[in-house]
């Protein structure tokens, strides 16, 4: 059975369910499991199985103590109506690469793939020592966590959720999307500070026992929704299997062909789950980290050196501009040989000084894995206008990045390059706009149906009814409020 521990340390030893409802280890550290690559996924056998038959081949090998009816049940209810194509990651061709359409789901974002699932790990994961025990799921998000959380775990039995996001730096849709959620467990607010004030606060949270001990006697127990926890993770590795089925079934590869996957990221979560698919057997190239003007990731992957004693940039890829990069800490573990010491070594200086090196060695062999690039805005834009001057293809302000970077690498015509596409372009209608030369004057509601009528795409209900949607939650708190915030909701469970 695969076993978890810290990414600092190795005294833990928490079964997968453990994990997913502790969320984050006690030492601050995220849960790995050292099992990760001993059992590989057969591409072979993929052409021909559907999103939920892979997604059961991948999660059965990395959470092994879920029952195969726990898991066939979770699956089943995580991919059903609730999406609006039934490949649930459909992967289309755009020019001579391909695009993986990620935002299907009921948030239109790809957070959907794991948050649609989380919360039917959660229910499984209700230990026998307190049966009474419930779950307070508590996240910041720079933009599409949250929407995507509160959709998964809204009137979710055992569980309330609590969302901070940053006043003023998420698209008015993104916000609406929050602050309009339906739910007798769900709580929202802003908070005074950027991603990252809120995101460190949220782990400060996590690692304080008094808190833990106060919400303990009320029988409430904190969890994350963020990638910080193993169980938002891992859902995300089967959409990589799922773009090389579907590159099969088209006969653009033979079983074995490397495949080249450019991913959109910011807290290095999302092409993360593509390093889990390598190390389960995907035959992957190369995996392209694109990152905005906050390109903290990019001078790391060239240089080694993680500094995050710089300019915060507000840009118009919002869920992108994240100075510090949580899932990075579960890379520089595995690749350092599973090293605790290393990674425990790196996350102080970060803490301490706001910046820390890795050896060269190390460095080089993360650029064996991850190669990298970066969008400034203007790039950005030029881009979402080239990929439908070209192509007819409207893609967002994100996904634009890794467009961007797609297009500056040298082309190997042997090696598919798949883009992830993270978000529907209606959730960010006036950058878009602007981007095509269309009206943006308007509202952003205006601006969707601009956009809709210029491009003949349509737009998705659950975006254009924001706009008469009641308005739930207008909280603002300081970055010093939001612990007093989560114990208002949690008394409220």
């Amino acid at each position: 059975m695969n076993k978890f521990h810290s990414t600092r340390s190795t005294t833990d030893s928490l079964t997968a369910k453990q994990a997913i409802r502790k969320g984050i280890a006690d030492d601050g550290g995220l849960f790995v499991t050292d099992a990760l690559g001993n059992a590989n996924v057969n591409v072979a056998e993929l052409p021909g199985k559907s999103y939920q038959q892979i997604a059961y081949e991948v999660l059965s090998l990395l959470l092994d103590d879920f029952s195969e009816q726990e898991l066939r049940d979770c699956i089943e209810r995580a991919y059903g109506a609730q999406w609006s194509d039934e490949r649930i990651t459909p992967l289309k061709q755009v020019g001579s690469d391909y695009v993986l359409e990620l935002f299907n789901g009921p948030t239109c974002a790809f957070k959907d793939v794991a948050l649609q699932i989380l919360p039917r790990f959660m229910a499984c994961t209700k230990p026998e020592s307190d049966p009474n025990e419930q779950i307070m799921i508590v996240t910041a998000t720079s933009g599409d966590t949250g929407k995507a959380a509160l959709a998964g775990f809204a009137d979710v039995p055992g569980t309330g959720i609590t969302v901070f996001y940053p006043q003023g730096k998420v698209s008015r849709v993104q916000e609406l999307q929050m602050t309009t959620q339906q739910g007798n467990n769900v709580h929202v607010s802003a908070v005074d500070g950027n991603f990252d004030d809120a995101q460190t606060e949220v782990k400060r949270i996590f690692g304080d026992a008094a808190f833990a001990e106060q919400l303990a006697e009320h029988h409430v127990k904190l969890s994350s929704a963020n990638s910080i926890n193993i169980g938002r993770l891992v859902p995300q590795v089967v959409y990589y299997f799922a773009a090389y089925a579907q590159l099969l079934e088209a006969g653009k590869i033979k079983v074995g062909d490397e495949v080249e996957f450019v991913v959109p990221t910011g807290n290095f979560g999302n092409v993360l789950a593509g390093y889990y698919a390598k190390r389960m057997g995907l035959p992957v190239r190369d995996l392209v980290v694109a990152s905005d003007r906050n390109n903290v990731l990019f001078d790391f992957l060239v240089s080694g050196t993680y500094n995050k004693q710089r300019p915060f940039y507000e840009t118009i890829s919002p869920s992108m501009d994240i100075l510090v990069s949580s899932n990075l800490e579960r890379m520089l573990y595995y690749l350092s040989c599973n090293d605790p010491n290393l990674v425990a070594d790196c996350m102080n200086d970060l803490r301490e000084w706001g910046a820390f090196e890795v050896p060269e060695m190390l460095l080089q062999k993360i650029r064996h894995v991850f190669n990298t690039g970066w969008a400034n805005e203007d790039q950005v834009r030029e881009m979402i206008a080239d990929c439908w001057n070209k192509h007819q293809y409207v893609i967002d302000p994100h996904t634009a990045c890794g467009y961007f970077v797609m297009q500056q690498m040298p082309r190997d015509p042997e090696v598919p390059r798949v883009l992830l596409a993270t978000a529907s372009p209606y959730k960010f209608p006036r950058v878009v706009n602007e981007s095509l030369g269309l009206d943006a004057t308007g509202t952003d509601f205006e601006c969707m149906d601009v956009l809709s009528k210029a491009t003949g795409t349509p737009i998705p209900a659950m975006l254009r009814n924001l706009e008469t949607a009641e308005v739930r939650f207008r909280d603002d708190v300081p970055v010093a409020g939001m612990e007093q915030f989560v114990a208002d909701s949690a008394a409220q469970l």
